[in-house]
């Protein structure tokens, strides 16, 4: 066999690049004093040969391999010092993945040969080879077949989100074929795709899809990371999710599915991790970025750098502070942006991101990397904007340009709507968030728009189970029903679970609807989370991270057609008249004498003062003088109350188009105003001024 040579080849870019000819091979390491290449066999698990780097520019290590094709199966195996006292916790004999790795082969199993030091002597390394099951990287030529396709491009103001888990969307649906149900072909299926179009929803921003693994704790009982908020690789798309339709590979199952989405003019958005990684706290294995450079990829406290700053409650958290750390970050971003097509991110526990020396700063070197990149500025950012950190929790804090989940509008409106244990929220608490929480964003000079406005995502109880439990049911996680949130708020429902009897039932009916008509029509981006609209439940299990099971996974033939009708109909309307307009409303009238915005109480007078913060009466009315799209004004009446309430309507004439009390939302009330208009428990009305036009109810 002729000896294989390594050329100097180039430091950038990152990873493993084929140019036509050979492969050039790049891996960042500040700390290392060498780092070899293993070349693989094709099936991943006998190593052929083992070269070192050549050359060393710039704290990057790097080779290129002439006549090296696409489809070669490589790691990489760091030398240097093994001090963890210093950070440092290089160990040649664990082989690496590259971060930068497009592809990973390979099944993981979790074994002790994987940790860089001995697992009954931590001081100490191990010595084990545990190349023939590491995971591996595969060489990829990335070309696709786009047939011209566009990114949609929603404007911010027409954006409705629908988070979603690829596998649970459409793993029990009967309206796809069996092989392709639980993967992205599922979800570009057309019958997935006639559902998102039914409803109305704009954007669909899926749970992690990059390439991850279960928690060694979760592999021993036998469950696995659903979710997949526990990131490996953050180039590659997660193989479990593919089924290999028409023999491509998940890269391409992955853009085949975007490129149909986009064909609906429908968006799509990542769920992102870059808060910490799979290899977990101090005791964890040494897989990728622990042995490549531990001192430069993660947080470490000052004192003792043989532990790991826990600001993602994982164990480790990801040093952004690093410029070649946010080089990752970046690049990853854009290679799914520009590569793979997709529209924009949601970022876990995103204050780690923003992350100095001293807390969380709204001008960090990321958010600015953002700002001028001519790619990444031009698509959504969402911030979770908390992580578990000193000062993490950061509403309102994220610079302009970010949308924020609104977790104050969420408690605000649950609790509005249910009551919880402090009692029941004031209309003052309602009307503030129901108008994009002006309190939050505002004197930032930030946009309603990016408040992201929800009453229930993937973390949590479902819609469903939220009126009807008073507490968790997490049991089948296997901690004791410690995990997850505690208790729910209060439904006044009296009973848990599933119940025949029709008047309780009604009741939660009405609550669903409630909470998603305030969702969707509420002021800045509204986000529902799938199943929701087809009263999905996960019995009570209210952190089922780690269920792949029927459990989440959506149970399509007990779908309630009526609330799904129900959900179509408001987003229908949000889209026909957007109520609320993306700006500011001042309340002050215009030339004609009209209040851009007022509040009324049930007597049709102006609310003022004390009255806001008084529940002993609570129903409310906003008159909207000028809303978004509608030509003429509209009325958004609410009774939160056990009982109906009248309402006196203003002058003019009035026409209902939204009663929640209805299963659907139909409404036929018309009239005139200065009359009173009954106003059903637990219910919310939208009525439209003389001079609206809406088209026919679907």
């Amino acid at each position: 066999m002729k000896p294989i040579a390594l050329l100097p080849g180039r430091p950038w870019p990152l990873g493993a690049t084929w140019d036509g000819q050979g492969i050039n091979f790049a891996v960042f390491s500040a700390h290392a004093q060498a780092m070899a290449l293993c070349l693989f066999d094709s099936t991943g698990t006998q190593e052929v040969s083992q070269l070192m780097l050549p050359a060393h520019t710039n704290d990057v290590w790097h080779g290129y391999l002439p006549g090296a094709m696409p489809g070669q199966i490589y790691g990489l195996r760091a030398h240097g010092f093994w001090r963890p006292d210093r950070g440092h916790r290089f160990n040649p004999h664990k082989l690496l993945l590259d971060p930068y790795a497009r592809e990973v082969v390979g099944d993981f199993e979790w074994r002790d040969a994987h940790f860089g030091a001995d697992r009954r002597h931590p001081l100490h390394m191990d010595t084990r080879d545990n190349a023939a099951f590491a995971l591996k990287a595969r060489v990829v030529h990335d070309a696709f077949d786009w047939q011209g396709d566009q990114p949609p491009c929603v404007p911010l103001e027409d954006t409705v989100l629908y988070e979603l888990h690829v596998k649970g969307f459409s793993k029990l649906n009967p309206q796809l074929p069996q092989a392709l149900r639980g993967s992205y072909a599922g979800l570009g299926h057309p019958a997935s795709l006639a559902h998102l179009k039914r409803l109305g929803v704009t954007s669909v921003s899926l749970l992690p899809v990059h390439y991850a693994l279960d928690e060694e704790r979760l592999a021993a009982l036998g469950l696995r990371n659903y979710w997949g908020y526990n990131t490996l690789a953050f180039f590659a798309p997660n193989p479990r999710l593919a089924c290999g339709q028409d023999g491509l590979n998940p890269r391409d199952e992955f853009r085949a599915m975007v490129r149909a989405l986009h064909a609906q003019g429908i968006e799509v958005l990542l769920d992102v991790v870059f808060n910490h990684t799979a290899e977990s706290d101090g005791t964890g294995p040494s897989l990728s970025f622990r042995g490549l450079d531990n001192a430069s990829y993660y947080r470490h406290p000052p004192e003792s750098l043989a532990a790991f700053e826990n600001h993602s409650g994982c164990g480790n958290t990801l040093d952004i502070r690093q410029p070649r750390v946010l080089q990752l970050v970046m690049d990853s971003l854009r290679y799914w942006v520009e590569s793979m097509h997709v529209d924009g991110f949601r970022f876990d526990l995103a204050p780690v991101l923003g992350r100095g020396d001293h807390g969380f700063e709204p001008g960090a070197a990321f958010f600015a990397a953002v700002a001028q990149d001519p790619v990444l500025s031009q698509v959504k950012m969402i911030a979770e904007p908390w992580d578990i950190g000193p000062g993490g929790y950061q509403v309102g804090n994220f610079p302009r340009g970010w949308l924020e989940w609104n977790d104050q509008f969420r408690d605000a409106m649950r609790g509005f709507w249910l009551q919880d244990e402090h009692g029941a929220r004031t209309r003052g608490d309602f009307a503030l968030r129901l108008c994009a929480s002006s309190d939050l964003y505002q004197p930032r000079r930030r946009a309603p728009a990016v408040s992201v406005n929800y009453v229930v995502s993937h973390d949590g109880f479902t819609l469903r189970d939220l009126v009807s439990y008073d507490a968790r049911h997490n049991q089948a996680n296997g901690e004791d029903n410690r995990d997850g949130h505690g208790h729910n708020l209060s439904t006044n429902c009296g009973i848990e679970g599933d119940t025949d009897d029709a008047q309780i039932n009604a009741l939660r009916g009405r609550l669903q609807r409630a909470l998603l008509a305030t969702a969707l029509l509420a002021q800045g981006t509204p986000m529902l989370c799938a199943g929701d609209e087809l009263a999905h439940s996960q019995r009570g299990n209210n952190n089922p991270y780690c269920q792949d099971n029927e459990t989440t996974w959506i149970d399509w033939t007990k779908a309630d057609n009526d609330l799904t009708d129900f959900t179509a109909w408001v987003l229908s309307l949000r889209c026909q008249l957007l109520p609320f307009g993306n700006r500011w409303y001042s309340g002050l009238t215009d030339t004609l004498g009209l209040h851009d915005l007022s509040w009324l109480d049930s007597r049709g007078q102006l609310l003022q003062g004390l009255a806001w913060q008084d529940n002993s009466e609570r129903v409310l009315g906003c008159l909207i003088g000028h809303p978004g799209r509608a030509r003429a004004p509209l009325l958004l009446l609410v009774n939160p109350d056990a009982a109906a309430h009248d309402f006196l309507l203003p002058a003019g004439v009035w026409q209902a188009v939204l009663d929640t009390a209805h299963p659907r939302g139909a409404a036929r009330w018309q009239g005139q105003g200065e009359a009173p208009l009954k106003l059903q428990a637990h219910s919310l009305v939208l009525l439209a001024a003389a001079g609206n036009k809406i088209a026919l109810q679907r």
